[in-house]
């Protein structure tokens, strides 16, 4: 009754209180929290619903807005002025407002560097799109998040930056194009893919893989729309902590270039180097599935290990559909083994693909799903990508038979084929020929993601121009 006694005449008290009073003071007990470094939550959460039926229209109420962003973010806010500074240790953001709440300008100023604009930002906070601010300024925090006490903090983004150098500096090395599409030729063939150089707002983006496309049109299908479909493989470039200590560069570890022009990157025992405490990352954009053979060859190449603790192993088909079914994607599973897919195809052409349970579950098949992958010298991340891109080959392979865009339920397949697994990097497809009463076998070796070959196995299909046509196929 005391309880009820007390929010009465709070009610009282604050019914004729405009919003803008109620929401100053919930600002102001903010301020007063105990924990400076954390502000109560329940605070927090309030003036988070005002603000979202509070219309940002003056410059204090942009201010104010600005100010709940930071602080959830657990950055440091100040005001000077018409100027708001959301501040990290690493980067501050410096926004510039107009008398009415809108926004002049919005820059980013990574540690001892001048502030530069940032178009992306300043259209959100122009659009009052805050959610969307919040999730870039979240991204961009993560992106200067370096764990450790300033010194390390600050040779860690040193290390970085000379990282970042170095790698631009392999990509313009001169090579011969494999692709006639110059894009897809720099993303799947570069030495270091396509190097998108980080910029104050965005980290420092290597995109290496596109998945190969055969332009099908799902058109003739019914009730799915016309639909194009380009996979973009990418990696963040940034650092982090590790439990063991790594010697990373402090400056070039390109200091010349031999006589055919490509670069002498120095050893680890040699150079600019010091210990810290960490390490650099690929941070994998998506996830990549990968079998347990290409994640202990990825320890190999960098001579870093990666941590087990989170990693859960499956049957590689399981991981892939995992990420693969859309809901529109339709799959049978027999006896909790088998698993039959139904894929269809112009023309009304439907196919079904059956993986057997027993075969995909042997140990060589199964793997894990990679979101990041330790490193500490740039002449890594070549070899590296060209191990993603190899896994990425046999993903996408793998992946257009258990995926379906539009599987219609009791359905009747005109093709039906057994997917089975022949090594690390082959796999079997076993299928009744339509022209005669008799079985064949497509054998697919992965051998890179370059060299695809494919042999077909079959009373009377043995002729090698055949198997010429259907590598060809496979490679798009």
């Amino acid at each position: 009754m005391k309880t009820k006694s007390i929010i009465s005449e709070l009610r009282l008290k604050f019914a004729e209180k405009t919003w803008n009073e109620t929401f100053q003071l919930v600002r102001r007990c903010m301020d007063k929290s105990r924990d400076e470094s954390k502000p109560c939550e329940p605070l927090v959460r309030s003036l988070e619903r005002l603000q979202e039926v509070f219309n940002v229209s003056s410059m204090n109420t942009m201010k104010s807005r600005l100010e709940v962003i930071a602080k959830h973010q657990g950055m440091g806010f100040h005001i000077t002025e018409a100027t708001c500074y959301l501040t990290a240790d690493l980067f501050y953001l410096e926004v510039v407002l107009l008398p009415c709440g809108g926004v002049e300008e919005v820059k980013v100023a990574p540690h001892g560097a001048s502030p530069v604009p940032s178009e992306s930002l300043l259209q959100l906070l122009r659009s009052k799109n805050f959610a969307e601010f919040s999730l870039k300024l979240a991204g961009l925090f993560t992106q200067y998040n370096i764990a450790g006490d300033n010194d390390i903090k600050l040779k860690l983004f040193a290390s970085l930056q000379c990282l970042g150098k170095d790698l631009q500096q392999i990509s313009h090395l001169p090579r011969v194009p494999k692709d006639s599409d110059p894009q897809v030729d720099t993303v799947n063939n570069g030495r270091i893919g396509c190097l998108i150089a980080g910029k104050e707002d965005c980290p420092l983006t290597i995109q290496f893989y596109i998945t190969p496309t055969d332009g099908m049109k799902t058109s003739d299908l019914p009730l799915v729309e016309e639909i194009t479909e380009t996979v973009v493989q990418a990696a963040q470039v940034t650092v982090g902590v590790s439990d063991v200590t790594h010697k990373l560069q402090m400056a070039s570890v390109i200091p010349q270039l031999d006589p055919q022009g490509c670069p002498v990157l120095l050893p680890l025992n040699e150079g600019p180097y010091e210990t810290l405490p960490a390490c650099f990352l690929l941070r994998l954009q998506p996830a990549i599935p990968m079998m347990l053979s290409f994640v202990n060859k990825l320890s190999q190449i960098t001579d870093v290990t990666i941590p087990d603790v989170d990693l859960q192993w499956a049957p590689l088909p399981k991981l892939l559909m995992r990420r693969s079914q859309s809901a529109n994607s339709h799959a049978e599973t027999l006896d909790e083994q088998d698993t039959i897919f139904t894929v269809p195809l112009p023309g009304g052409v439907m196919h079904s693909y059956v993986l057997p349970g027993a075969a995909w579950e042997a140990p060589a098949q199964r793997g894990t799903v990679v979101d990041s992958i330790p490193f500490t010298h740039a002449a890594h991340v070549p070899a590296l990508l060209e191990l993603l891109r190899h896994q990425c080959a046999i993903n996408t392979l793998l992946r257009s038979c258990i995926t379906s865009r539009c599987a219609r339920t009791g359905s009747v397949c005109d093709l039906h084929f057994e997917v089975l697994p022949e090594s690390k990097t082959s796999f079997s497809v076993t299928f009744h020929r339509p022209d005669t009463d008799s079985l064949a076998v497509l054998l697919v070796n992965i051998y890179d993601a370059h060299q695809i070959t494919c042999t077909l196995f079959g009373a009377g299909v043995g002729h090698p121009s055949m198997d010429e046509y259907l590598s060809d196929v496979m490679k798009r």
